[in-house]
């Protein structure tokens, strides 16, 4: 970890930011469009555990392809510690180890699962811990991106916005349609805008020592 740390430039952990980013977003599409397009919608547990041992590769395959999102999610998280280090160290730490707590939890929750240690129920109280780690996350990364003075402000103020559609989304309060898309494209938004702003201007970042 340390040594992943130590080679990379901020402007190279920006450029890895995006690319791991939008690696994710590609494979959960693939994942839950295609691959899990005919399992039930999550929310009924009791029809997706029939689904579950009714397509037990299918779903093996699939929670292969969440665990490769998850490494990426921990990269990523090293790489905003670099990228946010300059600007306040204790703060690009948090921000790092709230989503390798997040990442930590979900494939504890995988695993869990997939070797029969809990059932889907219990899948879901793991998984919705870890969504907690990663809303604080989120808002603690749009809080650095904020106060950082060289990411613009308007992303940062955007995360943190996420962050509390994040909480909505996963607790499930049966909101109108119109008022959940608008939460998914808030979330989809935020991340997305700061990885491709990442990518394009990370030369922009300063240079200097992170320890």
């Amino acid at each position: 970890m340390n040594s992943f740390i130590a080679g990379l430039s901020t402007s190279k952990a920006a450029k890895v930011v995006g690319i791991a980013f939008i690696s994710s977003v590609i494979i959960v599409t693939i994942v839950d469009d295609f691959l899990l397009a005919n399992f039930v919608v999550p929310g009924d547990s009791a029809a997706l555990a029939r689904d579950i041992k009714s397509n037990g590769t299918l779903f093996f395959v699939a929670v292969l392809g969440y665990l490769l999102v998850l490494a990426l999610d921990s990269i990523i998280a090293l790489a905003l510690y670099v990228v946010l280090s300059p600007s306040n160290k204790q703060f690009a730490l948090l921000t790092a180890t709230l989503r390798l707590l997040y990442a930590g939890i979900l494939v504890i929750g995988l695993v869990a699962l997939v070797i029969e240690l809990v059932d889907v129920y219990g899948y879901a109280t793991i998984k919705l811990v870890g969504y907690s780690f990663f809303s604080l996350h989120i808002f603690v990364l749009g809080y650095s991106v904020f106060r950082s003075e060289y990411i613009p402000r308007t992303l940062g103020l955007l995360l943190i916005a996420a962050s509390f559609t994040y909480i909505v989304f996963f607790i499930d309060f049966q909101l109108p349609e119109i008022v959940e898309v608008i939460t998914m494209l808030t979330m989809a938004i935020a991340e997305l805008s700061l990885s491709i702003w990442l990518m394009v201007q990370n030369s922009r970042l300063p240079e200097k020592s992170i320890y």
